[in-house]
């Protein structure tokens, strides 16, 4: 029985370079974690930030990832039986303890969330945080009604991606971004009702489709963005700060009356595991399967071609999720 595993190792903050893929001991869980075997991982900008020296807390060298999805290898405790399908993401995974970014992963049981699905793993790869994100961000941060507008700041993103699809479903007209020309297609062939090229201006062409502003808007880009996309909100509309692809999330001497328009809600998410209801989870994917909805582009990469996954990651060479598929 091998007793070492294949994992992408940061050594310190830096360069792409720093991230190397070496055998490590396959981790042992203790009571109340489970370890996973895991099939596919996401990329998400948290682990950019942590390459970059952006994030705090974290020690070096670490196995990267906030969220992973394969099978049940081992539970000490016998509460998931092996070979049982789930996700896991977030609670310190990649950052105070070793994350997805290996074959075998060891995360605390109350952040794995158990499903079934036939999807191909580099799918279902795609799924746990950026679905977690979007559900959060259009239930929590934005208490999005069926009928109402949404502006999405940050569009062609794995997650403004997947907000776009929860919101269409929901019944709400959406407005999406893109800094590409190239891109406004897409974005219409992913059932985007008005799709924008964000020249800076963006609230001065929403308020030509919506005189009086949308009823929420959700800044993916970060603070550079905010203060266009709080002017692009109606009146008692709220706009939410969940994404910072910009790796600024930040704002400089902030004087609430100055910045904030008159009557717009200002709000922000981010979640954990516990955050995604597993019958949320499994409605997704048995949709996803049915043909109801999409996943959205999906970019797949060998274990070995991680510095590649990162590089396209940092300098937005995709459109779409970028996912790992393990073995």
């Amino acid at each position: 029985m091998d007793t070492t595993m294949r994992a992408a190792v940061l050594e310190a903050p830096g360069p792409v370079e720093l991230l190397r893929v070496v055998r490590l001991p396959k981790p042992e869980p203790t009571p109340g974690w489970v370890r996973i075997k895991v099939e596919a991982f996401g990329l998400n900008r948290s682990e950019l930030h942590t390459r970059l020296g952006l994030a705090e807390g974290v020690t070096f060298p670490r196995v990267l990832g906030i969220e992973a999805t394969g099978t049940v290898d081992l539970d000490p405790d016998g509460v998931l039986r092996p070979g049982q399908q789930v996700m896991t993401m977030m609670g310190g995974m990649g950052r105070t303890f070793d994350g997805g970014y290996a074959e075998y992963t060891v995360v605390p049981r109350e952040q794995v969330i158990p499903f079934a699905s036939e999807l191909p793993w580099e799918v279902l790869g795609a799924v746990p945080e950026t679905l977690q994100t979007a559900y959060g961000s259009i239930t929590v941060g934005l208490n999005l009604r069926p009928g109402q507008s949404l502006l999405i700041r940050g569009g062609t993103s794995a997650l403004g991606l997947v907000v776009a699809t929860l919101a269409k479903d929901l019944g709400a007209t959406v407005l999406s971004t893109t800094r590409d020309p190239d891109r406004l297609g897409a974005l219409a062939e992913h059932g985007v009702d008005h799709p924008l090229v964000d020249d800076g201006k963006v609230a001065a062409q929403v308020r030509e489709i919506f005189p009086a502003g949308v009823d929420a808007a959700l800044e993916l880009v970060g603070t550079p963005t905010l203060p266009d996309t709080l002017a692009a909100a109606r009146v008692h509309g709220t706009v939410c700060f969940t994404g910072m692809l910009s790796n600024q999330w930040t704002v400089p001497d902030f004087y609430p009356i100055g910045y904030l328009p008159r009557g717009v809600r200002l709000s922000a998410y981010g979640g954990e595991a516990g955050d995604l209801p597993a019958e949320v989870l499994q409605r997704y994917l048995d949709r996803i399967a049915a043909g109801e909805i999409t996943a959205g582009p999906i970019h797949v990469y060998p274990m070995d071609e991680i510095r590649a996954a990162h590089s396209d990651l940092e300098h937005g060479h995709r459109f779409g999720k970028l996912v790992v598929r393990v073995n």
